[in-house]
């Protein structure tokens, strides 16, 4: 099937923004896909010139425009949403960025550095803020936006380290924002998918065992993959969520519920 064709219709008219885009297994770009296949407009974006050569193909299969963003230079956000206004109103919005020092994700939490702690709380979290004050006055129809957290916020997950708090807080301000934004229509969630083997789950210790036992464990008895997040989110974007909001929505099989 041809990337850009419309297989059901339910986001005509919409237009999402996706931050996080890295490659093709990238779980923003599951998101970015399912977005398109269901009509919606698609800007996407790419951290720097080093990933540029990696998303830029990506962004022409899916017909979508591409913006730079490093969420840690000053006023390039702005420049996003400036560049993202000009094209008329925003729907939704993915956050799909994290990042921890390597010496501080692979070190226990008490080992972590403030420096190491204050980046990853900035990148990973405090950016979802940032950007959501940004895309609220284009979000003149109500909207949707959702970021990516994961099992370690809740449970204590070997290895996780600082990225455990750091997810905790990401949905703590998925349901402060839904709480401030509900008047304005727009919905915020939480998606915390299973363990999926991207570049950023790369960094973490021992990772292979984490997906050996998550797909033996999960009462599927498989993996998810990055269209079954951009699925679920783009259900959740649609109609026939509007009515749902502020919830950390588990996308691992099942995986959650097993002790």
């Amino acid at each position: 099937m041809n990337t850009t064709e419309t297989i059901y219709p339910i986001l005509s008219g919409k237009r999402a923004l996706v931050v996080g885009v890295a490659n093709e297994h990238s779980i923003a770009w599951g998101c970015a896909l399912a977005f398109r296949k269901l009509g919606a407009e698609v800007v996407l974006t790419y951290l720097n010139e080093k990933a540029l050569p990696h998303v830029a193909p990506l962004a022409q299969e899916i017909d979508a425009q591409l913006l730079p963003l490093d969420v840690t230079i000053p006023g390039q956000m702005e420049a996003l949403f400036a560049k993202v206004a000009e094209g008329g109103k925003l729907d939704t919005m993915v956050h799909s960025i994290a990042f921890a020092p390597k010496a501080d994700l692979q070190g226990g939490l008490l080992d972590c550095s403030l420096d190491g702690f204050l980046q990853a709380m900035d990148i990973s979290c405090h950016s979802f803020v940032r950007m959501a004050k940004l895309a609220v006055p284009l979000m003149t129809e109500g909207g949707s936006m959702f970021a990516m957290s994961y099992h370690g916020a809740e449970k204590v997950v070997p290895n996780y380290n600082v990225m455990g708090p750091v997810k905790a807080a990401l949905e703590a301000c998925c349901r402060y924002l839904a709480y401030e934004l509900g008047h304005r229509g727009i919905r915020v969630h939480a998606i915390s998918p299973g363990p999926l083997q991207t570049r950023a789950a790369s960094g973490l210790k021992d990772f292979e065992l984490l997906l050996r036992d998550a797909a033996t464990r999960a009462p599927v008895g498989e993996l998810v993959d990055i269209l079954d997040v951009g699925n679920t989110c783009a259900y959740l974007a649609s109609q026939f969520a509007h009515r749902l909001t502020g919830s950390t929505v588990y996308v691992d099989g099942g995986l959650n519920i097993i002790a």
